[in-house]
C-alpha cells in the first residue's frame, strides 16, 4: 500500500479538500448518530464476548502470522499462502470457502435475513521476488521478515475478526465474505479486486479492506495511478561503424527531458500529482548503437482528471522524442516506440460523511483514539471509483521499512485494530440478534 497523509481533515470542509492540496482538521470525531451505534454494540453481550475473545486468542495469532509470513507469496506466486489461508478459514468455522479464477480467497459467513453482502478482505501478496528469504528472526522485541506486516499482519486481522464472530456466535443481518485477495501490489494491479467487481461479479455493497498503518488510520479515498513500459527499439550496430543510426538511448533521454519540463505545468496546481521514471535499461556494450532503450514509469494523483492530464502530457513527450530522434538519424530505418500500459489505479474521491467511514471512526474513537483519516492506494481504489463505499483499515500493531528486506512488526496492542474491526464490520453489516 502507498500512502499520502491528508494533513488536518474536518468534516465541515469536505468539500474544499476536493481542490486542494491538504486542506481540512485534526479535530474530526464521527457523527453522533454513530458513535451512538457503536456505544450501542459494545454494550451487547454477544459483541462484549468477542472483544473480549480476541484479547486471549494472541499466541494463536501470532502463530498465523509467522506460518504465513513463512509461506512465500510473491506477485503472481499467491497460490500456496492462498491454500494455508483457505484452511485457516474453514478451521476458524466458515463451512463455504472457495478460490475464485483468479486466484482470491473467498469465504463465506450467510446473513440472516438481509441481501446485503459486505466483504472483508485483506492481500495475500508481498512484493518480495520468488527466492527471498522470508523466515521470521527476533530482535529487539520485533519480529523481522520481509511482508510480516505489508500485509500478513493483514490477514491476521481479517482471521482475529472472524473468530470474534465465530466464538460469540454473532449473527448479522448481511451476508459477509471474508477474502485474501491476490494482486494488490505491484504489477499486481489490484487484479483481485478487480475479479470481485466485475461488471459479472456477485454484488458486494461495501469493501472493508484491512493493510497499513496504526489502529487509529482509516484510508477513505484512493490515490489513482498509470504504470508505463515504455520501450524505443532501432536496429542496432557498432558505435562506429553503424555512427548515424537512430539511437534508442538518445530517444529515451528526449523523453524524460521534455515530460520533465512539462510535467511541472500540471503538478504545481490543483491536487497533488505525481510523477517518476523509477526505472531504465537496455543496451549491449559501451561500444554499440543499442536496438533497445526502455524505462518504467509512475503517475499519480488523487483527482482523476489530473491524472488524465499528466498522462497526456507523458504521452506527447514520447511521441515527440520518437519524431525528433528518427528526425536527427543520418541513414537507416526509422526506430519504433512501444509504450505499454502495466498498471492502472483508478483514483477516487473520499467522503468522510460515508456510513462505512463514520462507522470506522467512531469504533476508533471508542478506544479513546482519534481517528485519522488518510489518502492512499488500496484496494478500496476499485470500489469507490465505482461509486460503491469502501474503507481500507488498519492491520494493527507497529511496523517499518515496509517492502524492504528488513520490514519489522512488532505487536503492540494489535488486538485492539481487530477489535475496531469487529465494531466497523458489526455496524455495517447489522446485528441481527
Amino acid at each position: 500500500m502507498d500512502r499520502v497523509e491528508l494533513s488536518g481533515l474536518r468534516i465541515c470542509a469536505i468539500f474544499l479538500f476536493a481542490i486542494t492540496h491538504s486542506a481540512i482538521a485534526d479535530d474530526i470525531s464521527a457523527k453522533l448518530e454513530y458513535q451512538t451505534q457503536i456505544e450501542k454494540l459494545r454494550s451487547n453481550e454477544k459483541v462484549q464476548i468477542a472483544l473480549n475473545y480476541v484479547e486471549t486468542i494472541v499466541a494463536r495469532s501470532q502463530k498465523d502470522l509467522i506460518e504465513l509470513t513463512e509461506i512465500p507469496a510473491p506477485p503472481f506466486q499467491e497460490q500456496q499462502r492462498a491454500t494455508r489461508f483457505a484452511e485457516l478459514l474453514k478451521e476458524a468455522g466458515l463451512t463455504e470457502v472457495t478460490v475464485d479464477e483468479v486466484g482470491n480467497v473467498i469465504g463465506r459467513r450467510p446473513g440472516a435475513n438481509s441481501e446485503r453482502v459486505i466483504a472483508y478482505s485483506a492481500h495475500l501478496d508481498t512484493v518480495f521476488p520468488a527466492g527471498t528469504d522470508v523466515t521470521v528472526k527476533y530482535k529487539d522485541k520485533k519480529m523481522y521478515a520481509p511482508g510480516i506486516g505489508d500485509n500478513t499482519s493483514g490477514l491476521v486481522q481479517v482471521l482475529g475478526v472472524l473468530r470474534g464472530l465465530q466464538h460469540a456466535e454473532i449473527s448479522t443481518k448481511a451476508e459477509v465474505l471474508f477474502i485474501g485477495n491476490v494482486g494488490e501490489e505491484g504489477l499486481g494491479d489490484l487484479r483481485g479486486v478487480k475479479h470481485l467487481f466485475r461488471d459479472d461479479a456477485k454484488k458486494i455493497d461495501t469493501l472493508i479492506a484491512v493493510d497499513g498503518g496504526p489502529a487509529e488510520r482509516i484510508v477513505f479515498g484512493g490515490i489513482g495511478s498509470h504504470r508505463y513500459r515504455v520501450i524505443f527499439r532501432g536496429p542496432g550496430g557498432h558505435s562506429w561503424g553503424a555512427f548515424g543510426l537512430a539511437n534508442p538511448h538518445h530517444a529515451l533521454g528526449r523523453a524524460i527531458e521534455k515530460f520533465v519540463k512539462v510535467a511541472p505545468s500540471v503538478t504545481s496546481t490543483g491536487e497533488k500529482t505525481s510523477y517518476n521514471i523509477g526505472r531504465i535499461g537496455g543496451g549491449t556494450s559501451i561500444n554499440s548503437i543499442p536496438f533497445e532503450s526502455w524505462m518504467e514509469v509512475d503517475i499519480r494523483s488523487g483527482d482523476q482528471s489530473k491524472l488524465d492530464e499528466i498522462d497526456t502530457a507523458f504521452r506527447a513527450s514520447v511521441d515527440q522524442a520518437l519524431l525528433e530522434e528518427n528526425d536527427a538519424r543520418l541513414r537507416g530505418p526509422e526506430m519504433t516506440v512501444r509504450v505499454e500500459r502495466v498498471g492502472t489505479r483508478p483514483a477516487a474521491k473520499g467522503n468522510p460523511e460515508l456510513a462505512v467511514v463514520q462507522r470506522a471512526m467512531a469504533a476508533v474513537q471508542s478506544f479513546s483514539l482519534s481517528p485519522e483519516l488518510r489518502l492512499s492506494s488500496t484496494d478500496a481504489n476499485l470500489p469507490l471509483s465505482l461509486g460503491i463505499p469502501a474503507i481500507t483499515m488498519s492491520r494493527g500493531g507497529r511496523g517499518g521499512n515496509a517492502h524492504s528486506p528488513d520490514e519489522w512488526w512488532q505487536n503492540i496492542d494489535a488486538h485492539v485494530a481487530i477489535q475496531i474491526g469487529i465494531l466497523t464490520l458489526i455496524a455495517e453489516a447489522g446485528l441481527a440478534d
